[in-house]
């Protein structure tokens, strides 16, 4: 399977993490995908290069977008099918250049000195983060990267984990081409949400950048209190974590200027992945055969059917079901807003920034609606 390549530019200044270490973590950690003949893995490569292609124009015509600037309708981003060792080292890229700085930031004294953060310090911050990231290895099925540039195509890439789209069609009973071009249209989708509004990368990435800060320094100022202080702290947000009340274990570590930083990045999430499951259903059963089983399977496996009692736990600390939460308020949003002012209505999300939807508006798609249209 093709490795993926390296972001175009590399973090400057200190780094939080031992990105390098944390990919191998991962890489070392991560389960070994299901088995499968040589000709079975050569099919489903090509298989989802070929879905990949097939789902540009659908998701163009059903969305009704255009690409801005020289994009290519037919091209919206290069296309890279991984292993899931190759799928946490692209993840640790994005965070590389997500998180670029905040480390100068948070250490910076005031003098000419360069902030220096310990080997050791990032080594440990490789070794969660690289834990985390072998979980979540073996479960996403794509992912469209808008912040690492490429030498054709398009901006950013088309990240497809081949083990995973393999292991889900067979647990799932699927037709292999009708899943693969589906779980291709969600993510070429969010390859034209990107493409449409060139500005949308920037202006995620910098509200992501600014919440990292500063819960790099609420961090910092946990790590400095006492250690019962940090006991009661930690102890209350895994309980809520686990009992499902506030959100994910990150939740507990939140002050209310930094929660209400991550609902307003958790609005644009929830659009982003909404709008994509709508797009992927509403080409239908003439383009996707199966579409209406593949849904109902799928909204199935989303649920942990099947799973153990430490599975979910497992999805709440590392933020799983909020995950699941924003596909399905997006979707919501996105199809009330349609029911009201149609697809082209809609399509005004994308025209700047002011006009994406606020935590509470995704709930509440008539009062975006009265903000934008009037």
């Amino acid at each position: 399977m093709t490795l993926v390549e390296k972001a175009d530019r590399p973090p400057g200044g200190p780094s939080i993490v031992d990105w390098h270490a944390a990919a191998q973590v991962a890489g070392h950690l991560a389960r070994p995908g299901p088995q499968a003949s040589r000709d079975e893995l050569a099919d489903l490569v090509d298989g989802l290069r070929e879905a990949a292609t097939t789902a540009v124009p659908h998701v163009l015509d059903v969305t009704r977008m255009t690409p801005a600037g020289a994009v290519r309708p037919t091209a919206l981003g290069s296309v890279y099918v991984v292993d899931r060792a190759r799928w946490a080292q692209a993840n640790t890229e994005i965070m590389a250049s997500l998180t670029d700085g905040v480390a100068q930031s948070l250490l910076a004294d005031g003098s000419d000195r360069e902030p220096h953060v310990p080997q050791s310090a990032a080594l440990v911050g490789a070794a969660q983060l690289g834990s985390v990231l072998a979980v979540l290895a073996s479960r996403v099925l794509g992912q469209f990267d808008p912040y690492s540039g490429t030498t054709s195509g398009g901006p950013g890439r088309l990240v497809l984990v081949a083990p995973n789209v393999l292991q889900a069609e067979r647990a799932l009973d699927l037709v292999p081409d009708d899943f693969r071009l589906w779980v291709c249209l969600h993510e070429q989708t969010h390859a034209l949400q990107f493409a449409t509004a060139p500005w949308l990368a920037g202006h995620l990435g910098g509200r992501a950048h600014r919440l990292l800060t500063d819960l790099s320094a609420s961090s910092r100022r946990l790590a400095e209190a006492r250690v019962t202080e940090k006991l009661r702290t930690v102890g209350r947000a895994v309980l809520s974590a686990v009992r499902g009340e506030g959100g994910t274990l990150v939740h507990g570590f939140l002050t209310d200027d930094e929660r209400r930083q991550l609902e307003d990045v958790s609005a644009v999430m929830a659009l982003l992945e909404g709008h994509a499951d709508v797009a992927m259903d509403a080409v239908g059963p003439r383009t996707v055969r199966t579409v209406r089983s593949i849904r109902r399977r799928f909204e199935a496996r989303r649920d942990g059917a099947g799973g153990s009692g430490f599975d979910v736990v497992l999805r709440r600390l590392l933020g799983m079901d909020a995950k699941i939460a924003q596909y399905r308020d997006g979707a919501a949003f996105v199809r009330a807003v349609e029911k009201e002012v149609g697809r082209d209505g809609f399509n005004a999300v994308w025209a700047a920034p002011e006009n994406l939807p606020t935590a509470r508006e995704i709930a509440d798609a008539r009062a975006w609606v009265r903000r934008v249209h009037g």
